[in-house]
Order: C-alpha cells, then structure tokens, then sequence
C-alpha cells in the first residue's frame, strides 16, 4: 500500500482485500502497548476496566476490536467501538472466554470505498461465529470513509449507556501540594503554563501556579 512508502501506522497494511488482512504484521505488538496502557490506568490512576472504552477509526477500530476481545477476562471492558473498521490479524485473533458479552458498537458507511461495507458485515459474522453475543453493526447510507454527525450521536448514545455516571468512579486528581516537582512540572507543561514557570525555582512556586491555574479553571 501507498506505493511501499513507510508511513505512521499500527500494523502493516499489504491490500484491501480480506486475504490481505489475515496477517497485519505489527498488530500484536499495537495490542500488547494498548493492553499496557489500559493496565497503567487501572493499576496507576486507579481506573476500573469496566469504566473504560477502546475507541478507533479504521486501522484504529480494527485495533480497539482486535485489543478489547483479547484481553485477560479481569480486564473486560465496558465497551468497544469501532468506527468504519474491520477484524484485522484475523489468523492471530482469538475470543477471550468470558468476554463475549462486551458491548461493541460499530458505525460504517454503505459508500466506504476503502474499507467497504461488506467487510462490516463479515467482520460481524465472524466475531459472532466465535461467541460474540453483543454486536452492533449500524450502517450509514451514503457516508465514505469517514464520520457524520448521526454517528457521532450514535457513539455518545452508546457511550453513556454503557458507562453512565456514577460517582464512585471518578478518578482522584492529584493534588499539586503532593506532587514531586518533576510531576509539578509535567503538569505545568501539559496545562500550556511552560512559560510562566520560566524562572521558578523553589517548589512551592510550581505549585502555587498549577493551583491558581486548576481554581481558575
């Protein structure tokens, strides 16, 4: 694909053609740093996987579907969407028992000229062969490779259905006052604050300004 040119991607892709798609070179290595990020956020930031969603646009969907069904059966997932994708590395592919209930939702164009509809369809039909109880294929009339309004409200339906809101599970945000300064200013570069610390020296200034900034905001 795109003449041999190497380009950013989660796995290589050879053809459109489903042959082409059994092996995707790369995509277990995607799955194992997906898995460790999701692992991060639960064991880090205290995260539960029920409260969490893989999300992804074509090769990104294939991937959130690929990553979600493979888990370890403690990490299932609240939900999976996947958006104008497909079951990629499908050789490599094997259903996790206990995790053939995950709600998946998956939004496709009927005009999709790269990934067309029909690979939508089989992608259904083979995860459901495989045990998949709890598959959602909507399809779009018309839409391309791409995303429309309708589904995005569609996806946001999905999402506060199958992670509503509750309380309990909100994530504690580390107070400034507890923070080293290395994670003071990792904090202050991610809130754009970077020049306004140019010459702070002494920690409780890193953490007078990430506090004035967060009351602020």
């Amino acid at each position: 694909m795109n003449m041999g040119m190497a380009m950013p991607s989660w796995y290589d892709i050879t053809g459109l053609d489903e042959r082409s798609n059994e092996e995707c070179r790369g995509i277990t290595e995607s799955r194992n740093t997906i898995s460790s990020i999701l692992k991060e956020e639960h064991e880090k930031n205290g995260l539960a996987y029920n409260r969490m969603v893989l999300m992804g646009f074509s090769q990104g969907g294939a991937l959130s579907l690929f990553t979600g069904l493979q888990l370890e059966k403690e990490q299932k997932l609240a939900g999976l969407v996947v958006l104008s994708g497909y079951l990629a590395g499908s050789k490599h592919f094997k259903l996790t028992n206990g995790l053939e209930d995950t709600p998946i939702f998956h939004g496709h164009g009927t005009a999709d000229p790269m990934v067309i509809y029909a690979m939508a369809t089989k992608t259904q039909q083979m995860v459901q062969a495989l045990g998949v109880t709890n598959y959602s294929l909507k399809p779009y009339q018309g839409m391309q490779h791409t995303v429309i309004p309708e589904e995005i409200q569609n996806v946001a339906a999905f999402l506060q259905q199958v992670i509503p809101e509750d309380a309990n599970s909100f994530v504690r945000v580390k107070d400034p006052s507890e923070m080293s300064v290395k994670e003071l200013k990792a904090a202050i570069r991610n809130a754009g604050l970077g020049s306004k610390a140019v010459g702070l020296m002494e920690k409780s200034e890193f953490v007078k300004l990430l506090q004035e900034y967060r009351n602020s905001n």
